[in-house]
């Protein structure tokens, strides 16, 4: 279509080497958003309590300001599926669990019944520098979620939904009945299962970014693709897909996931993670035209050491700057010991502790 994103393509391949990254470039961006001061206990975790939709762990943080608070939609793990929940804060370091706004669905036929995990709410700015505020659109807060069809940790291929609401508290979302993006509409990269995305309006279009995976099996790779819309139901993929692909002999050398665009007022970012079949690690990758992309060579949000919250893993990010400081909150993960209130794995197994945690940097400008 060459009014569509593959038109958008042709006008701007022959600037295609305007994205190129110089190794200063790469120097100064991993400066300007590395956030080196991480806090050492976990701002949400887990309950542990069984029959909670959080007993086993918490993961992807999505971050935002609304009606002078800060919100964190994020989901929650209990052995069968992910849920929904929000957690509430005013200084954007302590967190009170609000509510679950995406349930499990018990004894429904659809397709998201087994369990469903907000990805990305609309927002009114694209840019990094802005705190995050939701975009009211046709007088609802629109919210794309991902659902696998089987119970266990993501278990099955993923499809793409769409709930909105207009409730100001946030706590009562409206599912559409069918998926709006699907992995058997998709090419080979991704024809095993979706998983998160995040999305925005960009000249008139909405944007999606999602990451999927082609083999059904492990080891699989997992890579980062595009898809546009007009009315955020309908979407066509970009024929160049994946954008961000894996390379061996990186970190990033088994996935590309979990894409998180914003704008830093010059370039597109994506922060993103790369995982090596042993560490999951915050990336951060750049663009001019949303098309071409180059990942950093260093990851931006590395693992941390023994005993760190992030020994295993630091990665599924959401960030904010609010007051000088930027925040940079993620997904942590190291080995479980006894003590900590939650624990993912499979019993008699070692187990991981899952938290969301978060790094800052102040006098950020």
């Amino acid at each position: 279509m060459g009014t569509g994103i593959q038109g958008h393509a042709c006008r701007v391949r022959e600037r295609k080497r305007l994205n190129m990254l110089n190794q200063m470039d790469e120097q100064q961006l991993l400066a300007r958003w590395s956030t080196p001061d991480r806090h050492l206990r976990p701002v949400l975790t887990g309950s542990g309590m069984e029959r909670r939709f959080d007993a086993r762990g918490v993961d992807c943080p999505f971050v935002f300001r609304h009606q002078g608070r800060f919100y964190m939609m994020f989901v929650g793990f209990d052995g069968i599926g992910y849920q929904t929940g929000l957690a509430v804060s005013d200084d954007l370091l302590h967190w009170r669990h609000e509510a679950v706004i995406l349930e499990r669905l018990e004894g429904s036929s659809r397709w998201d019944r087994v369990g469903a995990a907000g990805s990305w709410i609309l927002l009114e700015s694209n840019d990094a520098r802005e705190v995050p505020v939701l975009r009211k659109l046709d007088g609802r807060y629109w919210m794309i979620y991902h659902a696998y069809p089987d119970e266990g940790y993501e278990a099955g291929g993923a499809a793409m939904g769409l709930a909105w609401t207009a409730d100001e508290s946030l706590k009562v979302w409206h599912r559409l009945e069918h998926p709006i993006f699907t992995c058997e509409q998709g090419a080979d990269w991704e024809k095993a299962g979706l998983y998160k995305c995040c999305f925005f309006e960009h000249e008139g279009r909405f944007w999606m970014f999602y990451n999927a995976k082609g083999e059904s099996t492990w080891p699989w790779k997992e890579e980062t693709g595009i898809a546009v819309s007009d009315d955020l139901i309908h979407w066509e993929r970009y024929n160049g897909n994946p954008v961000m692909r894996c390379k061996e002999n990186t970190f990033y050398s088994r996935f590309v996931s979990d894409p998180c665009i914003r704008h830093d007022g010059e370039r597109w970012l994506n922060f993103g993670f790369g995982y090596d079949g042993v560490h999951a690690q915050g990336l951060l990758a750049a663009s001019r035209d949303l098309l071409h992309w180059d990942i950093l060579r260093q990851p931006l949000l590395a693992h941390g050491g023994a005993g760190d919250l992030d020994e295993i893993h630091a990665h599924k990010s959401s960030i904010v700057v609010w007051n000088g400081t930027l925040y940079h909150f993620y997904c942590a993960g190291r080995p479980w010991r006894e003590g900590d209130p939650a624990r993912m794995g499979d019993p008699g197994g070692p187990g991981e502790f899952r938290s969301i945690a978060v790094a800052v940097r102040r006098g950020f400008r």
